[in-house]
C-alpha cells in the first residue's frame, strides 16, 4: 500500500510578507508534494485586519490555509482550535516560526501523535520587557520539541550552550527561492524613470525597525557629495517610519528618498537597485540579502554575523562597520565611482548564493528531518 505524504503545517505570522513569511513560501513551493504536503496557516490576534498576507500568497499558489482567529497577544481559544484542526485535518507535523507559535503550538500537540518542529528566526536585540520575558519562555520549551532548527550559525551557537537544548538542535543551511527571483524580469515604472533621469537608486526590502539600522543609512547619505544624483526606494513598513520621515526632513535629503510601503512586487523593486543596502544592527541570515546576491546586485552590509556569513568584503560585496555612518559612506561612494568592481562582486554574490544558498537545497534536507521525527 502506497503511504501518503507527511501532513505538515507550517504555522507563521499574521504581520506582512516579509523575512520569516517569505522563507515559509520558498520551503513550501521546493518540496517534494509526492513526499510532504503543506499547510499555511497564521493564528490572526486582530479581528479587524484583513486576510493575512502570508495566507493570501500561499493561497495563490495553490497550498491550502488556515487562518485560526485567537484576538489578542495570546489567548488559550488558539490552543484550543488549533488542536482541533490538527486533529480533523490529520496533520503530522506542526512546523513553528514564531514565540507566539512556538508556545501555542506546543500546548496544542501535547498528548497527540503530531510532532513539533520550531525554526528560530532571530531574537529581538532591543526589545521590551514584556517581548524579553515571551521569548525567554520561547526558548524555556525548547527541551520539550521534537526538533529546533536555528535559521543561522550563530542562532545554533547560542542554543548549543543550553544543555537541554543542544540534543534537539539540528542545523539546515537557510536557502532562498532562486527560480523566482530568475523569473521576474520587470522594473517599477518608478525606478525606470529615476534611471532615465540619471539617478544613482540604493535600494532596502523589509521592515522598517530599529534594528535595521536605517537611521545609520539615512545619516550617511545626508553626508553624500551633491553633485552625485541619488535616490533611496524604501520597500516595507512597520512603527518606525514617522521617526525616518522626520528624521529625513530633519536631514534635508526628504525628497531624494521615497517610502513605497509594503509592495506584494518587491523584485520589480530589487531588479531596478543600483545597489541594495542593509545597515541591520541584528540579523540571522538575511533573505533579502541573499535575494540582492541572487538577484546579482552589488550589495552593502553592517559587519554583523549574519550578514558576514553571506558577504565578504570586496568579494562578494561591501562591509561597513555597524554603526559607522561615515564608513557606511565611504562604501556607497565605492559602489557609485568604481561599476566594475562591483559588478564582479556582484556576480560573484550570486554564484555563491546559488551554489550553497538555495530553497532547493534546504527543503530536501527539510524532507529528511520531517521523515526522522516521524
Amino acid at each position: 500500500m502506497k503511504q501518503r505524504p507527511i501532513r505538515v503545517l507550517q504555522l507563521g505570522s499574521p504581520a506582512g510578507l516579509y523575512g520569516a513569511e517569505r522563507w515559509i513560501l520558498a520551503l513550501v513551493r521546493h518540496l517534494d508534494p509526492a513526499k510532504v504536503e503543506s499547510v499555511v496557516g497564521v493564528i490572526k490576534d486582530d479581528p479587524g485586519k484583513a486576510d493575512p498576507p502570508l495566507i493570501r500568497e500561499a493561497a495563490a499558489l495553490g497550498f491550502q490555509t488556515v487562518t485560526i482567529n485567537a484576538p489578542g497577544r495570546i489567548n488559550l481559544s488558539a490552543v484550543r482550535r488549533l488542536r482541533q484542526y490538527i486533529f480533523a485535518n490529520k496533520i503530522d507535523i506542526l512546523h513553528t516560526h514564531w514565540y507566539k507559535t512556538d508556545m501555542i503550538g506546543f500546548l496544542a500537540v501535547m498528548g497527540t501523535r503530531c510532532k513539533i518542529i520550531s525554526t528560530p528566526h532571530g531574537w529581538s536585540k532591543e526589545a521590551g520587557f514584556a517581548l524579553k520575558c515571551y521569548e525567554m519562555m520561547d526558548r524555556m520549551i525548547f527541551p520539550w520539541l521534537d526538533a529546533v532548527v536555528p535559521l543561522s550559525p550563530e542562532l545554533y551557537a547560542g542554543l548549543e550552550k543550553k544543555f537541554f537544548v543542544k540534543k534537539k538542535l539540528t542545523f539546515i543551511q537557510n536557502g532562498v527561492d532562486i527560480t523566482e527571483i530568475q523569473a521576474c524580469k520587470n522594473v517599477h515604472p518608478q525606478l525606470i524613470q529615476w534611471k532615465e533621469q540619471g539617478f544613482f537608486i540604493l535600494g532596502y526590502i523589509g521592515q522598517l525597525i530599529h534594528r535595521k539600522g536605517l537611521d545609520v543609512l539615512f545619516n550617511a547619505l545626508s553626508m553624500l557629495d551633491k553633485n552625485l544624483p541619488w535616490k533611496l526606494a524604501l520597500v516595507g513598513d512597520g512603527p518606525l517610519r514617522p521617526f525616518l520621515e522626520t528624521l529625513a526632513k530633519d536631514l534635508e535629503i526628504s525628497e531624494n528618498i521615497m517610502f513605497f510601503g509594503f509592495q506584494g512586487h518587491r523584485l520589480e523593486f530589487l531588479n531596478g537597485f543600483d545597489v541594495f543596502v542593509l545597515p541591520s544592527r541584528l540579523e540571522g541570515i538575511p533573505r533579502c540579502l541573499m535575494e540582492a546576491l541572487a538577484a546579482q546586485k552589488p550589495v552593502i552590509c553592517s559587519d554583523i554575523p549574519g550578514s558576514a556569513e553571506l558577504i565578504k568584503d570586496k568579494k562578494t560585496g561591501y562591509i561597513f562597520k555597524s554603526e559607522d555612518s561615515k564608513h557606511l559612506l565611504q562604501k556607497i561612494v565605492s559602489v557609485s565611482t568604481h561599476h566594475p568592481e562591483a559588478k564582479k562582486m556582484a556576480s560573484t554574490g550570486k554564484q555563491k548564493v546559488c551554489n550553497k544558498y538555495s530553497a532547493g537545497r534546504m527543503a530536501l534536507a527539510y524532507e529528511r528531518l520531517y521523515t526522522q521525527v516521524l
